[in-house]
């Protein structure tokens, strides 16, 4: 590298550094009244759900996220070795806008064609997510075949559909990464499914329910799904780079 490639690095590895820590005090804000506000009206909405359909979502949630620590047919790409942190966050972005595009697409398919179908695209939106952090993890160098790997994408999941006060919590666990080391599940049965599926499926009911609402559906539903992309990329961009600084 260059004088000027080495200035030009630097200067990005600083804007990151900044970005980095207004991520880290947005992130560490307890709720909103807003967010209490909709977390209320979402759990009303919740009421008027029959169970069958709790029930059925709740378990497509569980098979594809548990997909994510057990996958072993989980195709991962190889860890992208020396480069720099702004060709690294080049293509992560790139990873992210071609996701939010095809995944936007999906929900608005989804949002015209009435409840079997936005049934059905629930598993397809929790497979993107899925193999778009596991391309961002190999992007920043790191190996999505490793357990511990597959542990940090799983708490980077909780940290982008959480409720705040459980994001606080996941936050604390990903900062001291290594501290917790002998404090993470070593098998999938050791994992607190329970939990991770409510926090997920409340986090992203209230939306989701609104892709069902007849003519409005269909863009409600590109929307809904571009923003839980763009959500889940930047959260993915925040955790990776906690790593980065802490190592480089």
């Amino acid at each position: 590298m260059n004088d000027e490639a080495t200035l030009n690095e630097s200067a990005y590895r600083l804007k990151a550094r900044a970005e980095l820590d207004a991520w880290l005090a947005k992130v560490s804000m307890g709720p909103s009244p807003l967010g209490r506000a909709a977390r209320g009206l979402q759990q009303r909405m919740n009421r008027l759900v029959p169970e069958r359909v709790h029930a059925a979502v709740t378990g497509v949630i569980e098979r594809m996220t548990r997909a994510i620590v057990v996958g072993a047919d989980l195709t991962t790409a190889r860890p992208l070795l020396d480069a720099p942190l702004s060709e690294r966050e080049a293509k992560v972005r790139d990873r992210i806008a071609a996701n939010r595009v095809a995944g936007a697409a999906e929900g608005g398919i989804a949002g015209a064609g009435g409840f079997l179908l936005n049934l059905a695209e629930f598993p397809v939106l929790i497979a993107t997510k899925i193999r778009l952090l596991f391309e961002i993890a190999a992007l920043y160098g790191h190996d999505g075949a490793d357990l511990d790997e597959r542990l940090y994408i799983l708490n980077i999941f909780q940290l982008a559909f959480s409720s705040a006060e459980h994001r606080l919590d996941v936050l604390e666990r990903m900062r001291d990464w290594q501290v917790y080391a002998d404090q993470r599940p070593r098998t999938p049965d050791a994992v607190d499914w329970r939990r991770f599926q409510q926090e997920y499926r409340d986090y992203i009911d209230l939306a989701k329910l609104a892709q069902l609402i007849p003519v409005v559906g269909a863009p409600i539903g590109a929307i809904v799904n571009y923003r839980l992309l763009d959500r889940l990329g930047e959260t993915a961009i925040g955790a990776y780079r906690m790593r980065w600084f802490a190592m480089n």
